[in-house]
């Protein structure tokens, strides 16, 4: 291991640390925190920009329009997670591009199969009516029952589609 790369946080400090900063958020804005919401919000922007009638009259994008995207919090919230990802792994040493996944595979097909399976997280983020931070988290922490049955759910998706994967693609 390079000498430079500081170590993973302990998994106890990394979930009491996220612990406090879920309390900060319902403390401070009032709800929980989420990240598929903004990328809806992008969606249907985009969508007015494109074809302002059909966004409006669209039963799904019509009620999201509200303006520019980066009027709502979610945005910025987003924008904040991806910016302090990046400077945490540039600072601990850990900063790398590069593709991972199966090695039989090449780079463009393991980057197809990542934004396929983007896209499929998304779509199902919008069905469950939130992502694995909005609707596990935010809804954990008040023990929702739709919270653990979307986790429980989404963990057993998980392993199925990993155990698929190596068996398939390794």
């Amino acid at each position: 291991m390079n000498a430079s790369v500081r170590p993973f946080w302990p998994p106890l400090a990394a979930g009491v640390a996220l612990g406090a900063t879920l309390f900060a958020t319902f403390l401070v804005t009032g709800h929980g925190l989420g990240a598929s919401g903004s990328f809806t919000g992008a969606t249907a922007w985009l969508g007015d920009k494109i074809a302002p009638g059909a966004a409006h009259e669209n039963g799904y994008l019509g009620p999201m329009l509200s303006g520019n995207p980066l009027a709502g919090w979610i945005s910025w919230e987003l924008l904040g997670v991806l910016l302090g990802a990046l400077l945490a792994a540039i600072t601990s040493g850990r900063f790398r591009v590069r593709v991972d996944g199966p090695t039989r595979l090449s780079g463009g097909r393991r980057l197809a199969l990542a934004l396929a399976g983007g896209v499929l997280s998304g779509f199902g983020a919008r069905l469950a009516r939130g992502c694995t931070s909005g609707l596990g988290l935010s809804g954990g922490a008040p023990l929702a029952v739709a919270a653990f049955l979307f986790l429980i759910g989404f963990f057993v998706v998980g392993v199925a589609a990993g155990y698929l994967m190596r068996r398939t693609w390794a």
